[in-house]
């Protein structure tokens, strides 16, 4: 049969088990819907209760124009060297071993109705631990802002979306032993294009701006991630995912 968001959340919320956090990275190329697909998901699973998952995306560690105009990068931004990869690494690290032990949520969270209460340990009592902060980006400005996404020790679950989660050089091969599992999405391109063409449109770009550079720099970018689309534990279709305004 073929796969549905309903197998997705269902697969999701089976991470976490015996009282750890889990960590789920969504991979795919530049506009094939990892960032609908991550808020999504933890939309869903936290539901009208506690939360118990929390949403990182990437994109915080974007280099700041500043030093990509050092480096003489900024015309590439976007690429893999145009990312703090080892800082990623990191935090994908500091999540895992900053969570408290013995947490596990509630509601519909990955022990279902009878799990103790998101926030308290299996045994009733509070969760501790620190809050961790991660990076944000700010796409009308199209600059990384830090602390900008909290991450509270109850989070169970991390689902973590970026385009280079499954790159094996470098800095980013650490990225991918820091997750429990990678999904890819993948969409046909000609839907791909068009939905990064109505992105950048949308944050300030003329239509042709747009287009030169989806079919340019986006797109070498899409070449490189596509390559590293077999190394993922699952690949989700374009009717797995949801559906999209763009």
């Amino acid at each position: 049969m073929p796969l549905t968001f309903d197998d997705l959340l269902a697969r999701a919320r089976s991470l976490p088990r015996g009282g750890r956090r889990a960590i789920l990275g969504i991979a795919g190329s530049p506009g094939a819907g990892k960032t609908t697909l991550a808020e999504c998901l933890v939309r869903e699973l936290n539901g009208a209760g506690d939360p118990w998952v929390a949403h990182v995306p990437m994109d915080g560690f974007h280099l700041a124009d500043a030093e990509l105009d050092r480096l003489g990068r900024r015309d590439r931004k976007g690429a893999p060297d145009t990312f703090d990869a080892a800082g990623y690494a990191a935090l994908l690290r500091r999540l895992r071993e900053e969570a408290p032990g013995g947490t596990a949520a509630g509601g519909a969270g990955p022990g279902g109705a009878g799990s103790a209460d998101c926030g308290e340990t299996a045994d009733g009592g509070e969760a501790v631990g620190d809050t961790v902060y991660a990076p944000g980006f700010e796409r009308v400005l199209e600059q990384p802002i830090a602390g900008a996404v909290p991450v509270p020790p109850s989070a169970r679950l991390i689902v973590t979306e970026g385009n280079y989660l499954l790159l094996g050089g470098g800095a980013w091969a650490r990225v991918r032993s820091g997750l429990d599992e990678v999904w890819f999405c993948e969409l046909p391109e000609p839907e791909r294009i068009r939905r990064l063409v109505a992105r950048h449109e949308r944050f300030g770009k003329s239509h042709e701006d747009a287009v030169a550079w989806v079919l340019g720099s986006d797109q070498r970018n899409a070449d490189l991630v596509a390559a590293t689309r077999d190394r993922a534990d699952l690949v989700v279709p374009e009717g797995a995912m949801p559906v999209t305004r763009s």
